[in-house]
């Protein structure tokens, strides 16, 4: 005989096996702005009271009463053998020895549950395309069944507001790495299967995560390569060689170009022009002479070579044309130098491309302030870590990420962290203007410095080399398409913050935000001090929606 036990937890509680988590109250009311996606979770298990053992008993999963048809997957653990860096972090982790933790999301399409004894496992639950044209509230009902007989009734109230949320104005990069996805799929780059990969693992971008801004390989990126090492050529631009005369073909980039507007993509982020850490050579990049395909580019050559200036001065005007032509403008195109470089080679290298891209925005992850102070570089990418003395100065404009580096209290996404770790980056980005936030991997399926492939199912933080869940939120599917991560769902509800917050500012002032965002947290918010229990970000959403019905009834 056993007893189950199943309720609503919020999308903020990672669902441990070992674990209760915090349930729901039966019959809450879940804020919902047009424009957003609610998420709750389903949990479930059950005891063993008479102490016999049987088979598992299958539960079907059902949703009614929902203005839009839900959307059920099944929360999955997996491995964590790296969750922190022993030098960067802190005591709220759920672990810093090796574990399976839940965040792996999968298509629960025949809604079929296995409760276990004594674990809890979890369904996560989301309401994707809700419009101003549901307003009101719905009741929503969770029904389980078993051999078709109705055995718990979990009941709930989506109301949905008035007034939609605005555009994500936030420029939003997480970078995509196409190579990685020829590699696992064992397809060849840029062939028609790779196309049919690129096109799926690109469509939740904008539409789910908010990522408006993508990494485009016009040649393939020289990011995370061990010096004197390659990643797969991944280059979109065909070069041709005659004598001193480069021509261009652009009719991949033009397709690349098609299917960013086709999925909400609003800006184009051009792969980084020099190599990372340091700027010292060039990328690799491939053209024919001849009829033969050869590397003209790459670490033999450095970044000062007379020969590599000559070939921007064809290639970025070129470039730049295209891109205005596939409806991405100078104002809609951003480019690189080099990714963490600090020394006086950056600034060698950005006057290489200065006046090549000038109309359009430099930005580079560095954190020295003394570079920024220096107009060596006017848009600084800092980690949330270092934002201190940008933010006392106030400078325009700011970006920031956070990547493997960032685990001592400032809010990630590793797989180890509870959720408010992540969810709160929206409400700091708001409180503090700004304008970009940059992580470096959508989807790196590589070892560090891309020496070997790896299995993310199975090596989540690479081998070993970054605290897991930090080079990528999206899984790559049999299907070629993307599976989903709680760490991704919940950075989208950070971004979905953001915008409930601008909403609050439209409608009701600045001043109101900001009054909602302070109430019940103690002391001067920062990016090392900020709410990290969920109650909070559901208060935020409730007493937004309250302010919201008052000024717009």
């Amino acid at each position: 005989m056993y007893q189950y036990d199943f309720f609503l937890t919020s999308s903020l509680e990672k669902v441990l096996p070992g674990k209760r988590p915090r349930p729901l109250e039966n019959g809450t009311v879940i804020p919902v702005f047009p424009g957003g996606i609610p998420a709750l979770q389903l949990v479930y298990s059950r005891r063993n009271r008479s102490g016999k053992a049987s088979a598992k008993q299958p539960f079907k999963v059902s949703v009614e009463g929902a203005p839009v048809p839900p959307v059920l997957r099944r929360v999955d653990l997996v491995p964590v053998d790296f969750p922190a860096s022993e030098d960067s972090h802190d005591s709220s982790y759920l672990a810093l020895e090796p574990a399976m933790l839940p965040d792996l999301l999968v298509g629960l399409e025949d809604g079929i549950i296995y409760p276990e004894t004594d674990l809890y496992n979890a369904v996560w639950i989301d309401f994707p395309g809700i419009s101003a044209g549901h307003r009101g509230r719905h009741e929503v009902t969770v029904t389980l069944s078993a051999e078709g007989e109705t055995t718990e009734k979990i009941p709930f109230v989506l109301d949905v507001m008035k007034e939609s949320l605005p555009p994500q104005t936030l420029f939003h990069t997480q970078w995509f790495h196409t190579d990685c996805l020829a590699s696992y799929y064992r397809v060849e780059p840029l062939s028609e299967e790779h196309w049919r990969i690129i096109d799926a693992f690109m469509e939740p971008m904008m539409s789910r995560y908010g990522i408006n801004t993508v990494l485009t390989p016009v040649f393939t990126p020289p990011l995370d390569t061990a010096v004197g090492g390659e990643r797969p050529t991944v280059q979109l631009v065909d070069i041709s060689i005659e004598g001193d005369s480069y021509t261009f073909n652009f009719k991949n980039l033009e397709r690349w170009c098609g299917l960013c507007k086709k999925h909400g993509i609003t800006h184009l982020e051009i792969a980084h022009f020099f190599t990372q850490w340091g700027a010292k050579a060039t990328p690799k990049i491939v053209a024919r002479e001849k009829g033969v395909e050869k590397k003209i580019f790459g670490w033999d050559v450095p970044s000062n070579s007379p020969k590599y200036r000559r070939f921007l001065e064809a290639f970025i005007p070129a470039l730049r044309r295209e891109c205005a032509k596939y409806g991405f403008d100078k104002d809609h195109t951003i480019f690189h130098v080099s990714d963490e470089s600090g020394d006086e080679t950056y600034k060698t290298a950005k006057s290489f491309i200065a006046d090549l891209v000038e109309g359009s925005i430099i930005i580079d992850a560095n954190g020295e302030f003394n570079f920024y102070k220096e107009g060596i570089i006017e848009h600084p990418v800092v980690p949330n870590s270092g934002l201190r003395p940008f933010l006392e100065a106030k400078v325009p404009g700011l970006w920031t990420y956070y990547c493997c580096g960032q685990g001592y209290k400032v809010p990630n996404r590793f797989i180890a962290l509870p959720s408010p770790r992540c969810r709160g980056m929206g409400v700091l980005m708001y409180l503090y203007n700004i304008e970009g936030f940059l992580q470096w991997g959508y989807n790196f399926y590589y070892s560090a410095l891309s020496k070997s492939l790896v299995n993310p199912f199975l090596k989540t933080g690479g081998l070993r080399n970054f605290p897991a869940g930090d080079p990528f939120i999206v899984y790559p599917g049999e299907d070629g398409k993307p599976l989903s991560s709680i760490r991704g769902e919940v950075h989208r509800e950070s971004l979905e913050d953001m915008r409930v917050l601008a909403l609050v500012e439209a409608k009701a002032g600045r001043e109101a935000a900001l009054r909602i965002i302070r109430e019940d947290f103690p002391g001067e918010m920062s990016f090392y001090h900020y709410p990290e229990g969920a109650s909070y970000y559901l208060g935020l959403r409730e007493k937004a929606a309250a302010i919201l019905t008052s000024v717009c009834p």
